[in-house]
């Protein structure tokens, strides 16, 4: 009799008992403020400390940044906090057209999506996460009440700057067809000369927690076992300055789904296409 009572009370507080929340349903946020140093060169050498300082102060929207990253075991989704500039009360919209859209990650299935607008064109961006080879590091730091360990990798600035544009870029693609060998008639052999180029890359430091274990981060950063807390990549440091993990309201991680779909590579070539297309139409109105 005993053994009835005890067996019908352990099935009784299996629905009397709230049940534990599943691993899916983890969630937090972060908030990142990115800084960029201002490099001048040659013309800065000429400036005076007094226009530095008011250059910086003209740049400032465009070389500090902040950025949320919400995210559960799974997903993520990064974006910036839109900030009016300082001088004029405006966006920034020329920056915009080469800025970071909302990223989606999935690091599960190893997937990329993420909205870029592109001079009033929208573009869906789908493809696979940055493959980044971490170098772990036994060094530690801090930061904030997170005890945070170092990991390095050297990442080609393609797979960090897709999204981005360079004049430098036009300058080298007008040089490559200058320097291509046109084809004489009546050639009967071709030489073919492979030459290995030094693919441009960036090394990147990162800092991450395993007090929060996903493998989340923010922009293109990802891959290591506890949330990356902190990364510098070329003049450019993201910090994290706030966490709040399970929030009592809940977090909507959803991916953008406006737009034409294409890829990195595909989105790179429309733009410098697009870039060069209106530099020669510039020039021939002025001819």
């Amino acid at each position: 009799m005993k053994s009835i009572i005890f067996l019908v009370s352990v099935v009784a507080s299996l629905f009397i008992l709230p049940s534990q929340p599943e691993a899916q349903e983890f969630q937090g946020q972060a908030v990142y403020i990115s800084k960029t140093r201002m490099d001048l060169g040659t013309w800065g050498a000429r400036m005076s400390e007094e226009q530095k300082k008011q250059m910086q102060s003209r740049l400032k929207n465009r070389l500090e940044k902040t950025y949320v990253l919400n995210f559960n075991k799974e997903e993520s989704v990064f974006d910036e906090k839109e900030k009016l500039d300082a001088i004029s009360g405006a966006t920034d919209s020329w920056g915009n057209n080469f800025a970071a859209g909302e990223q989606y990650k999935n690091v599960k299935k190893n997937e990329l999506i993420q909205s870029q607008e592109f001079y009033g064109k929208q573009f869906l961006v789908k493809d696979k996460l940055a493959a980044i080879d971490w170098k772990m590091g036994s060094e530690t730091k801090q930061i904030g009440k997170y005890m945070c360990f170092k990991a390095t990798a050297t990442i080609p600035n393609t797979e960090l700057t897709w999204y981005s544009f360079s004049w430098n870029e036009i300058t080298n693609n007008d040089q490559e067809s200058e320097e291509q060998p046109a084809a004489t008639e009546g050639d009967t052999a071709t030489t073919e000369i492979i030459e290995i180029e030094e693919v441009p890359s960036t090394l990147v430091e990162a800092w991450y927690t395993l007090q929060i274990p996903v493998g989340h981060g923010p922009a293109e950063y990802w891959g290591l076992p506890g949330l990356i807390l902190e990364v510098s990549a070329g003049d450019t440091t993201m910090l994290c300055t706030k966490i709040v993990l399970n929030p009592q309201e809940k977090i909507e991680i959803e991916a953008p789904d406006k737009g034409k779909e294409i890829t990195k590579v595909s989105y790179k070539e429309t733009i410098v296409g697009k870039m060069m297309e209106m530099r020669n139409n510039r020039g021939r109105r002025r001819g």
